[in-house]
């Protein structure tokens, strides 16, 4: 096998915390999707692998996004902010990333925070590299412009 289960383990929990902003089920969805990739020798192919997990990873969030919006709302929801979020980034950085579009934003964490290869990431998205490194400079264009304008105001 051609990646680390363990150096991809913590990767595809950041993925999964992202989309759902929940730790416990990120926790879950993040299992499932080794287990998943584990069970199918067929997904270990040395340079589809991490390409695999997190198409795996990608289908179950989607999976536990439809069923979350089908569950009703508990009726004690926390107070607090999250306090992940809070140490994971500033509240500058925060607010410039809130301010990108959710593709933009896994685009990102996969890319920088994840540091998974373009080749990877053009296919799990089925672009290009060539577009993907246009889109991936527009991104950073609109955080640097975001951080400047937090500057001069802060």
């Amino acid at each position: 096998m051609s990646i680390e289960i363990g150096e991809q383990y913590e990767k595809i929990y950041r993925y999964c915390y992202l989309r759902v902003h929940h730790r416990e089920i990120a926790e879950d969805l993040t299992q499932e999707t080794f287990l998943r990739f584990l069970e199918r020798p067929q997904y270990h192919d040395q340079e589809k692998a991490l390409r695999y997990l997190y198409v795996i990873a990608k289908n179950l969030c989607i999976d536990e996004y439809r069923k979350m919006k089908t569950e009703p709302l508990p009726e004690d929801l926390p107070e607090q902010e999250d306090r992940e979020n809070a140490w994971l980034t500033s509240i500058t950085l925060q607010s410039a990333i809130a301010a990108l579009s959710e593709e933009e934003r896994e685009l990102i964490l996969l890319r920088y925070v994840n540091e998974v290869p373009i080749s990877v990431i053009s296919e799990l998205y089925q672009i290009s590299r060539f577009a993907l490194y246009r889109k991936l400079k527009e991104i950073i264009a609109v955080l640097r412009k975001e951080f400047e304008r937090e500057e001069k105001s802060g």
